[in-house]
């Protein structure tokens, strides 16, 4: 499906500072902090540059701890990524202020982070050809959680009372849909890449580099 012929879409991508000891903690006892925080540099890098490739709409980049980080500041964004911060509180407070923050009526919105090398520019479009024919749609994570939540419109209601970092989240989430009378189409299962076990879900190029991130330490 041509890219014209898709509903107006906003992607909104949820990031930490990828620093030492901030980001991808989980994954430090084999990696070290510092090549810990160089994959999760390379996951935000890859993850904007597909969001970009998928030409579906305007990307937003909502980071923590706020775009005022000297590390934001000095950090290259792809062209037309807009920075914005991250809201205090929870996830689920997050992801909402984060998705009303620039709603406009009758656009779609994609939520996605960065810890999903395979959800590319192909899985993207995939996604929104999906929203064309149903209230949301989501690629549920290995882990129980979701790598994107696609949403043809918005309720507080969709990130309230859900055990964020569970392995409950998907099904928590699909529930919150069922109760604002929303459809969702859920698409491949995908992996995140939070603990050492899954790193064995990096593609090609990024498990070759493996070996250069530990050395980071």
């Amino acid at each position: 499906m041509s890219s014209f012929l898709l509903p107006p879409m906003r992607l909104v991508v949820m990031a930490k500072a990828p620093l030492p000891g901030y980001a991808k903690t989980r994954l430090i006892p084999t990696l070290g902090e510092k090549g810990a925080a160089a994959l999760a540099l390379q996951l935000l890098q890859d993850t904007l540059a597909e969001a970009v490739k998928a030409n579906l709409g305007p990307v937003e980049l909502h980071v923590a701890p706020n775009s005022r980080h000297p590390f934001w500041q000095e950090f290259k964004l792809p062209q037309g990524v807009k920075l914005y911060s991250q809201s205090e509180g929870d996830l689920g407070q997050r992801l909402w202020r984060a998705a009303k923050s620039s709603y406009a009526a009758g656009q779609g919105l994609f939520l996605l982070g960065t810890d999903c090398p395979a959800l590319n520019a192909e899985r993207l479009r995939a996604a929104a050809v999906a929203l064309v024919h149903t209230d949301s749609v989501m690629y549920p994570a290995n882990d129980g959680g979701y790598t994107l939540l696609g949403l043809k419109y918005l309720h507080s209601r969709l990130f309230e009372d859900i055990c964020w970092s569970t392995e409950v989240v998907a099904q928590q989430t699909l529930e919150r849909l069922l109760e604002c009378d929303m459809q969702c189409q859920q698409l491949d299962v995908l992996a995140d890449i939070d603990d050492p076990e899954d790193l064995q879900f990096l593609p090609g190029a990024l498990s070759r580099s493996l070996a250069d991130f530990r050395e980071a330490d």
